[in-house]
């Protein structure tokens, strides 16, 4: 029977293997971890919501400046005009920047598992904003909405992200405006076209959030939570608001069960349906076998999934005790097969914590540095940071990853990037087993020792098949 394993706990649950970092003693330490101060977050700050909010509101404080300047006043329109290029322009770098502190909280936490489990849920509530600045609230979204509720109930987690302003945008909710409700009474459908009932939030909280594809909800049920969250929106500063002109009117039957319908609506009565369906046994049995593909592989044990189902519903969701189910399992630990391909993100990741890249090895101002190490490799990759192909999150599948354009990005990155991050690279002789804690095949143990420098060394040890898979 398989039994913890400190270097798979780094490898597989963790952001890799460092030189400098001790791997957890036992599943214990590394729940005690989780469950402690969040201090890699304090020591690399990433700007939250409601300070991105402010970034939000001066951008329409300057869009609303310009509208107002007369086109024929060439210089008055060119100053306005600049001013609101630079504030878009800030939110682009800013987005840069906390890419990088991203990276350097998965290169020098003590707690690898919460990067990877707030990557995993970050995925799982996919949010991709519209517009020029909310396209850039990716990281502000995942601090404020996502990271708080990792070891809480996932109802809090969900109901953090129904509300969240980024979310709503995502899926055009602030939009969404019921039929029979005051502010279509009182103006009329006919100047109201760019608002009506929008299915989609419901459809994307029902099928990808909670009870799964295939899940035991009907299109009337979609139709009917649809109606039943008309109202939530948010305002200019990207601060969550319930708009009751907005809501229809009435109670709505979801999964059997009848929600709303006081005389004055209320946020809280919306929330209630989120309460029963993350605790529904659908949503465990979803979220358990989706945790178990992404830190397991692509055919997880199925005793594994049946005990995090089990452990769920026991706790009525609790997502630490979900994860303690899931270091405890024998099944967690077993190495008899090859485990998933790193996606780009723990690629690179894993990469720069095996280097033990510093802080200041870029200017995290320096957007063009930012955008030639990080965000154009992870482009190649196939991972554009915080924007996923489409609403379901980055695919778990290995062959998505391992194309040979994507494989070449890898081994092109592999070669060319540490040594722009490192004045003096490792010896590949002794970096090999920092790299994969005695789990390098003799062949690539040769491949370190013959090669003819260090870059080529530590390029054919990063882009290795051991080292591209957890």
């Amino acid at each position: 029977m398989a039994r913890f394993d400190p270097v798979l706990a780094d490898i597989r649950f963790g952001c890799g293997l460092s030189p400098t970092i001790a791997s957890p003693a036992d599943a214990a330490e590394m729940m005690t971890r989780l469950e402690g101060p969040d201090t890699i977050a304090a020591r690399f700050e990433i700007e939250d919501f409601p300070t991105f909010g402010q970034r939000m509101l001066e951008l329409d404080r300057i869009r609303k400046a310009r509208g107002k300047v007369d086109k024929a006043d060439k210089e008055a329109y060119r100053a306005i005009d600049k001013q609101y290029k630079l504030s878009r322009a800030s939110g682009r770098k800013a987005m840069k920047t906390w890419m990088w502190r991203s990276f350097m909280r998965r290169v020098h936490t003590q707690d690898g598992l919460r990067e990877r489990l707030a990557f995993f849920w970050a995925d799982h509530f996919t949010a991709i904003g519209k517009g020029a600045l909310l396209r850039r609230a990716h990281s502000p979204y995942v601090e404020t909405a996502i990271r708080p509720h990792l070891t809480g109930y996932f109802a809090d987690m969900l109901k953090s992200v129904v509300r969240a302003p980024l979310m709503l945008n995502a899926l055009d909710q602030e939009r969404s405006m019921g039929e029979n409700s005051f502010r279509r009474a009182q103006k009329g459908a006919s100047k109201q076209s760019r608002f009506g009932l929008n299915e989609n939030f419901a459809r994307e909280m029902l099928e990808l959030h909670t009870l799964g594809v295939g899940g035991p909800y009907t299109q009337d049920d979609v139709r009917q939570l649809a109606e039943l969250m008309t109202g939530l929106s948010y305002g200019r500063s990207g601060k969550f608001q319930y708009k009751r002109d907005y809501a229809e009117p009435g109670a709505e039957t979801v999964l059997g069960k009848k929600y709303g319908g006081s005389s004055k609506a209320r946020a809280g009565e919306v929330m209630e349906v989120f309460d029963d369906l993350a605790v529904h046994p659908a949503t465990a049995a979803h979220l358990s076998r989706k945790l178990a593909v992404h830190f397991i592989g692509d055919m997880p044990d199925a005793g594994l999934v049946a005990h995090l189902e089990a452990r769920y519903n026991e706790t009525g969701g609790h997502l630490g005790k979900v994860i303690q189910a899931l270091l405890e399992h024998p099944a967690a630990w077993a190495d008899d097969r090859p485990g998933n391909i790193k996606q780009p993100v723990d690629f690179i990741g894993s990469s720069l914590r095996a280097l033990s890249v510093m802080p200041d090895a870029l200017d995290e101002n320096d957007e063009k540095a930012l955008s030639q190490i990080l965000h154009v490799p992870l482009i190649h990759m196939g991972q554009l940071w915080g924007i996923p192909l489409g609403p379901d999150g980055w695919p778990e599948d290995d062959a998505e990853w391992i194309t040979p354009q994507r494989l070449a990005a890898r081994l092109q990155w592999a070669l060319a990037r540490p040594g722009r991050l490192k004045a003096k690279l490792p010896d590949p002789r002794g970096f090999v087993d920092v790299a994969l804690g005695g789990r390098a095949s003799p062949a690539l143990e040769f491949a370190a020792k013959a090669a003819e420098d260090r870059r080529t060394g530590i390029g054919l040890i990063l882009a290795s098949p051991e080292f591209q898979r957890m």
